[in-house]
C-alpha cells in the first residue's frame, strides 16, 4: 500500500510535563512526518482526534508516542488495512526522569525522547501490512493419543465443543491404568473418603459419541505436515516403527555378514502393518499416552525383583482392586540407604497421595488388625490434599514416621524391614507382611519415540533433557503445549497427576488444540505471539543451505527440501524471529519485523561524537519478560540510565548480529542485550533464545576483539520480569564499565 503518515503525541500522563513538545514535534518533521499533540490521545477525544485526522487526510501508518505498546492495545486500534506504531514516552522516558531542579529540560532526557521519536518513525517506514497464510485446505479433526483417563476427557471435551475426534490406543481396552485402580482420591469437601473411579462411565460416554471415533490396538506410526494439515500414519500395535527400518549395509558388509564374521543389523527386523497407507488428515493432536512406573530393581537393598513380596504402587494397586490386602505392610517412600534422603526417580505429590490411599486399603480390609507403615522422606500433600492426609494420621493402625530404610530381608514368612535416623530418635526394625516401594511416574515421552514425528529435527521433542522427559515447553506461561506447534500434551505425560487433576489437564489440552486448528484457520500464530499474522519470509534466492535456520528453530518450523534448502512450515511457526537471527546472508524476514527495520532504527539513533559525558549503549530488550520489567520499573517511577537506548525484539533468538555491528560502526559506546534466564530453570517464552544470543554474542567477541576493540562494549544480562527494581542497577553497572573503558574509538567516523 501506498502509506500516509501520521504522528500523534500524546502530552498527558506526565510526558508533556518533563519534556519539550515543540522539540519532539520538530523531530518528527525532520524525520519526514507531520506530529499532533493531544491531551489523552488513549480517552474517547484523542481516538476520534485520531480518526478524524485518518479519515480527513488518508492516513493509514499511524504513530502513536505516548505509552508503552504493551498497554491500551485496543485504543490504538485502528483496523486490520493500518499500520500502528507505538514509541514508548511514558514508561521509558517520562516516568524514569524529571525537569532540572531550576525547572528547565533535561537535556538528557530531551534527547531519549527525540531519539524513541526518530525510531518509531523509521519503524513505521520499514514496516508492511502483514498478510496472514492461508492454508488451500485445513481439516479440523483433533487426533487423540491415548485412550486412558486424559485421551478420553480430551476425546470427550473436543467433541462436546463440536469436533471431529479419532482416539487411537495401542491397547485391546479404552482406560489405560485407571481400569487397575480400586479408587480415586477424594474430590470434594471434607475430603475424607475415597471414592470409586469414574473411568468405566467416560468410557461408555466415548463409545457412543458419534463425533468420535475408537481405534484401538492402534499406534501412530508417523506424524508428518503441520498444523491443520498433520498427516498421520497408523499402524498395529507392537509393530516395529518406521525408523526401525533396515539400516544401510555396504557390499563390503554383506560379504562379511555371509561368512558369519559381522552381525546383521537387521536381523530380527519386522516391517510394521500400515492400517492407512496414505495416511489421515489432522488438524492438531492431544498427547495423552500417560506414564509408566520408574525401575526401582537398582536399589538392591529393598529386594524388589528377589523378594518375592516387595512390590511397587502400581502392582500393589492391582492387588488391592482383585482381592484382600495383607495386614501388614510397609510403605516405603524413598531408597533410603545411608546418607540418602532423595526420593525415588520421579517421586511426587502423587506418589505420596498413591501410599495414603493405598495405606487405607490396608485398614480397610483388615479392620481388626491392619497396620500400615509409611516410612518417608518427604510427604507431599497439596491443596485440599493435606485433609486427607490429616485424616489418615489420625487413623488407627497408620504408623507415619521420617526414615532411612536401610535394608529389607526376609523374615520367616514375612519381611523385615530396618529403618534409622527416625523422628523418634530411634533405629526400628519392622516385621511386615509387603513392601510396597513408591516408585515414581515416568512419562512415555522419556523414551523419545512416542511421537514419531517426521520432521528434520528428529521423530521425539528436543532436548527432553530439561524436563526430564516430560513433553512441555514452557510449564509456567504455556500448559499443555510441547515444542512442536499443534501438539498439545496432557496428564502423566506432561507432569504426574492425580485423576481429577488428569481430566482438568485434559481439558485444558482439548482447547489448545481447539485454538491451534482455528488459529491456523484464520493464518495467525498461536501462543505466545497470539495472533500475530506475520510469517517468516525468506529469499531463497541467496540462501547458502547452511541449515543455521533449521537446526535452531526451537519449535521444528523448518525442514528441508529435496534439494537441502529449508522448507518452512508456517502454520507451525511460532514467530520467534529465531531463524531470523541465525540467518547469516539475512534473508530472513517478516513483513513488520525486519533486519532492516532494526538495524535502521539503531541507526537513526543520534550519537554525540564531541562528548565523552554523552556516551550511547543501546540495550536489546526482549518482549517477553525483560521489557515488561523495564515498564513495571518505570511504572514505580525508578529512575533509570539516560545514556541508554531500548529497542524490543521479539526474541535474544532473533538477534542478528548485524545490528550489533550497525550500533558500533554509527558510533555506539555499548552493546547490551537483556533477555529471559536460560539452562536447567529456563524462563524463555521460545525455549532458547537467550541461550542462543549468549553463543552468538560469544563470536561477535572475538570479532570486536580483531578490530580494536573491546569484546566487554558487547554484553548479555539475563533477567525475570519481576526484576523491575533490580534492572536499573544492572544497567547502570553495565553503563558505568562502558564508561571506564571510554568512548568507541570508530565514533565519528
Amino acid at each position: 500500500m501506498k502509506k500516509v503518515y501520521g504522528a500523534y503525541l500524546c502530552t498527558g500522563c506526565g510526558i508533556g510535563d518533563v519534556l519539550d513538545v515543540e522539540g519532539l514535534k520538530d523531530t518528527a518533521s525532520e524525520a519526514g512526518v507531520d506530529m499532533k499533540e493531544h491531551a489523552c490521545l488513549c480517552g474517547a477525544d484523542g481516538r476520534s482526534f485520531i480518526e478524524k485526522d485518518m479519515s480527513e487526510n488518508g492516513i493509514n501508518t499511524v504513530i502513536v508516542c505516548a505509552c508503552s505498546p504493551r498497554v491500551m492495545q485496543e485504543n490504538f486500534q485502528f483496523g486490520e488495512q493500518t499500520i500502528t506504531v507505538r514509541a514508548n514516552l511514558r514508561e521509558q522516558v517520562a516516568w524514569i526522569g524529571e525537569r532540572k531542579e531550576d525547572g528547565s529540560i533535561d537535556d538528557f532526557l530531551q534527547e531519549m525522547g527525540t531519539d524513541y521519536v526518530r525510531m518509531g518513525i523509521v519503524r513505521a517506514k520499514k514496516a508492511e501490512l502483514p498478510v496472514p497464510y492461508q492454508l488451500e485446505t485445513i481439516n479440523k479433526k483433533i487426533l487423540v493419543m491415548g485412550g486412558g483417563l486424559a485421551g478420553l476427557t480430551a476425546a470427550k471435551e473436543a467433541a462436546k465443543a463440536g469436533y471431529e475426534v479419532t482416539l487411537v490406543e495401542k491397547e485391546a481396552q479404552l482406560g489405560g491404568k485407571a481400569l487397575g485402580w480400586r479408587k480415586m482420591f477424594p474430590t470434594a469437601y471434607p475430603y475424607a473418603e475415597l471414592e470409586a473411579p469414574t473411568i468405566e462411565q467416560l468410557i461408555a460416554e466415548v463409545q457412543a459419541d458419534s463425533r468420535i471415533t475408537v481405534k484401538t490396538e492402534t499406534e501412530v506410526a508417523r506424524i508428518a505436515g503441520s498444523p491443520g494439515q498433520f498427516n498421520v500414519t497408523l499402524k498395529d500395535a507392537g509393530h516395529a516403527t518406521e525408523w526401525d527400518a533396515p539400516a544401510r549395509v555396504t557390499v563390503e558388509e554383506q560379504d562379511l555378514i555371509a561368512k558369519g564374521e559381522m552381525e546383521d543389523p537387521n536381523k530380527g527386523f519386522k516391517k510394521y502393518t500400515v492400517l492407512n497407507p496414505d495416511g489421515e488428515t489432522f488438524g492438531a493432536v492431544v498427547l495423552a499416552t500417560g506414564w509408566k512406573p520408574a525401575d526401582v530393581s537398582q536399589y538392591e537393598h529393598l529386594g524388589h525383583g528377589s523378594l518375592t513380596n516387595v512390590v511397587t504402587n502400581a502392582e500393589f494397586e492391582k492387588l488391592a482392586k482383585n482381592g484382600k490386602v495383607p495386614a501388614r505392610v510397609a510403605f516405603v517412600q524413598s531408597p533410603g540407604g545411608k546418607d540418602n534422603d532423595q526420593d525415588f526417580p520421579y517421586c511426587n505429590s502423587v506418589t505420596s497421595m498413591v501410599t495414603l490411599k493405598q495405606a487405607n486399603y490396608v485398614i480397610e480390609d483388615n479392620p481388626v488388625d491392619g497396620q500400615a507403615y509409611i516410612l518417608y522422606q518427604h510427604m507431599r500433600t497439596p491443596g485440599n490434599a493435606e485433609l486427607f492426609y490429616k485424616g489418615m494420621q489420625a487413623k488407627d493402625g497408620v504408623f507415619m514416621t521420617k526414615g532411612s530404610v536401610t535394608k529389607v530381608a526376609a523374615a520367616g514368612s514375612g519381611l523385615a524391614v530396618t529403618v534409622e535416623d527416625t523422628l523418634l530418635g530411634d533405629d526400628l526394625q519392622i516385621e511386615v507382611d509387603m513392601v510396597v516401594l513408591a516408585a515414581g511416574m515416568v512419562p512415555t515421552t522419556a523414551s523419545q519415540a512416542v511421537i514419531n514425528l517426521a520432521y528434520r529435527q528428529g521423530p521425539a521433542f528436543m532436548d527432553l533433557n530439561l524436563f526430564d522427559g516430560y513433553a512441555d515447553s514452557h510449564f509456567i506461561c504455556f500448559p499443555y503445549e510441547t515444542r512442536r506447534t499443534g501438539v498439545y500434551a496432557c496428564g502423566g505425560v506432561r507432569k504426574a497427576e492425580t485423576m481429577e487433576e488428569t481430566m482438568d489437564d485434559a481439558t485444558g489440552a482439548a482447547l489448545k488444540a481447539i485454538q491451534c486448528i482455528e488459529s491456523a484457520n484464520r493464518g495467525v500464530a498461536v501462543h505466545p505471539r497470539s495472533g500475530d499474522q506475520t510469517y517468516p519470509d525468506f529469499f531463497f534466492s541467496r540462501c547458502t543451505q547452511c541449515k543455521r535456520c533449521t537446526e535452531e528453530c526451537p519449535f521444528g518450523a523448518l525442514d528441508d527440501d529435496e534439494k537441502g534448502t529449508p522448507l518452512p512450515n508456517p502454520t507451525r511457526c511460532r514467530r520467534c524471529g529465531t531463524c531470523m537471527g541465525a540467518c547469516p546472508e539475512r534473508i530472513i524476514n517478516f513483513a513488520d519485523y525486519s533486519i532492516d527495520m532494526i538495524g535502521s532504527m539503531v541507526k537513526s539513533i543520534e550519537v554525540p561524537d564531541d562528548d565523552e559525558d554523552k556516551l550511547r549503549v543501546i540495550v536489546f530488550v526482549c518482549e517477553n519478560d525483560a521489557y515488561p520489567a523495564l515498564d513495571m520499573s518505570g511504572m514505580h517511577r525508578n529512575k533509570m540510565n539516560k545514556l541508554v537506548r531500548f529497542i524490543p525484539v521479539r526474541c535474544l533468538g532473533s538477534m542478528n548480529m548485524v545490528w550489533i555491528k550497525d550500533a558500533m560502526s554509527s558510533g555506539m559506546d555499548g552493546a547490551l542485550l537483556l533477555g529471559c534466564r536460560y539452562g536447567d530453570d529456563y524462563q524463555c517464552h521460545f525455549v532458547r533464545g537467550s541461550e542462543i544470543a549468549t553463543k552468538r554474542m560469544e563470536n561477535i567477541g572475538e570479532t570486536l576483539g580483531s578490530l580494536g576493540l573491546e569484546p566487554e562494549r558487547c554484553a548479555v544480562r539475563e533477567i525475570a520480569i519481576s526484576d523491575y527494581d533490580k534492572v536499573p542497577a544492572i544497567i547502570d553497572e553495565f553503563v558505568e564499565e562502558i564508561i571506564e573503558m571510554g568512548p568507541n574509538p570508530f565514533k565519528g567516523f
